[in-house]
């Protein structure tokens, strides 16, 4: 489970994370933190109800992160649906993609949220990044959309 030591690796999936698109001008990370938009994903890492994933390559080093957290109605993430459903966010070094890391930490976050006592989880997502595909995959659903972007939301059950 992630802990308080590993926000700034958090902060670096989160940046990661806004700069999917390799053909898109990069956000960097001071522009990231400096907009609460953004910041509040991982600003006061953790708060009661945080919790979080890292993968570890072989060499023992992160290499990836899913995180959840609650947002209320007054201050909601990109993908709120409900102040009792935990917003995810997902983060992996370019190397790593499209090698089932992604898929590991979606798999360990559910787990983990299961554990914890929620049912749902949700997210948004551009439509045109690739990881839309996994998030399907994995069983979330579209539940309202945006002119870019869909918000999506994953029935939990006993994983």
């Amino acid at each position: 489970m992630a802990t308080a030591d590993d926000v700034g690796f958090l902060t670096d999936m989160l940046v990661t994370a806004v700069n999917w698109d390799p053909d898109r001008e990069g956000v960097g990370r001071d522009r990231v933190l400096g907009d609460h938009h953004t910041a509040h994903y991982v600003e006061g890492w953790p708060r009661p109800g945080d919790l979080g994933v890292v993968a570890v390559g072989a060499s023992g080093q992160p290499i990836g992160a899913a995180w959840l957290r609650l947002f209320s109605s007054g201050d909601p993430g990109f993908g709120f649906v409900a102040e009792d459903v935990p917003e995810l966010s997902v983060g992996v070094l370019p190397p790593w993609r499209g090698r089932g890391v992604g898929r590991a930490l979606l798999s360990g976050i559910a787990r983990a949220a299961v554990k914890h006592g929620f049912d749902r989880i949700c997210l948004s997502v551009e439509r045109a990044n690739r990881a839309r595909r996994l998030y399907a995959a994995a069983g979330f659903t579209t539940v309202g959309s945006g002119p870019d972007s869909d918000t999506m939301v994953m029935v939990l059950s006993e994983r």
